[in-house]
């Protein structure tokens, strides 16, 4: 059985975690297949959108229990470079040219919640539940700090972290760590629908320089930032897709990206 299926309709790539008897939980050769899962919905020129999701009740249970025990005899440059697998995943979502959306409709643990807090944008069941546990095992949450402090801010990355406790969807939300709530007959539709029209309604080129300079703002000085902007501005301008958009634009046609 395939650990991670490989979906694509309508534009839409979608990446599913399979493996619901372990809970999708987290081993190498599962960041692996996403990571390879990742590059190609990445390099195909047919898809706009990314839709990560998961087979089975849970979205992720984070590491799996066999995983972690063989880690405690690993080397420290085995760690390492384990660690660095994850990293690399981690990376490759969050800097995708392609807009990424996690279908959350079971509970996201560790570095299951990980996987759904480096996507752009986030649906998810009323009853899942999120949080970052590995406090609570003597372990630390490494890699997802660096994105969720700059998606929550200092104050809340520090309460769910240093407290390992678990949020329900609607704490989730409050926070900014998901963006929509959608029961769970209704969530598969509903980001179809919003994957389909991104898909159709947004210039390819447009979404991939957008995400480049919020990228850079994070990183940079206010003046840095603006600099950058100034400069993404000219580069967008000159591309095809603004051409076309706004030849449709100013002759009033209907454009079908």
């Amino acid at each position: 059985m395939a650990l991670v299926k490989y979906e694509i309709s309508n534009r839409v790539a979608s990446i599913i975690l399979n493996r619901p008897e372990k809970r999708n939980a987290l081993n190498p050769e599962l960041v692996s297949l996403l990571a390879q899962s990742f590059l190609k919905a990445k390099d195909d020129e047919q898809v706009k959108v990314i839709v990560l999701k998961a087979n089975g009740e849970v979205f992720s249970a984070g590491a799996d229990l066999a995983y972690l025990q063989q880690l405690q005899n690993n080397s420290y440059e085995e760690n390492a470079a384990d660690s660095s697998a994850l990293k690399d995943l981690f990376y490759s979502m969050y800097t995708s040219p392609k807009v990424v959306i996690a279908q959350v409709e079971g509970h996201a643990i560790a570095g299951g919640c990980g996987l759904a807090s480096v996507c752009d944008i986030v649906f998810s069941i009323p009853e899942a539940k999120f949080g970052y546990t590995e406090v609570k095992i003597g372990f630390i949450p490494a890699l997802v700090a660096c994105f969720l402090i700059r998606k929550l801010g200092e104050a809340r990355t520090k309460e769910l972290l240093l407290s390992g406790d678990l949020i329900d969807a609607e704490t989730a939300s409050h926070y900014g760590l998901i963006n929509f709530i959608v029961k769970r007959q209704d969530i598969r539709e509903s980001v179809k629908k919003y994957a389909e029209n991104l898909a159709s309604g947004t210039s390819a080129q447009s979404i991939s320089l957008t995400k480049q300079l919020l990228n850079t703002a994070q990183n940079s000085s206010l003046e840095s930032s603006l600099e950058a902007a100034v400069q993404f501005n000219a580069k967008a301008r000159a591309t095809a897709d603004c051409k076309r958009g706004i030849a449709a634009f100013l002759n009033k046609g209907k454009l079908e990206w």
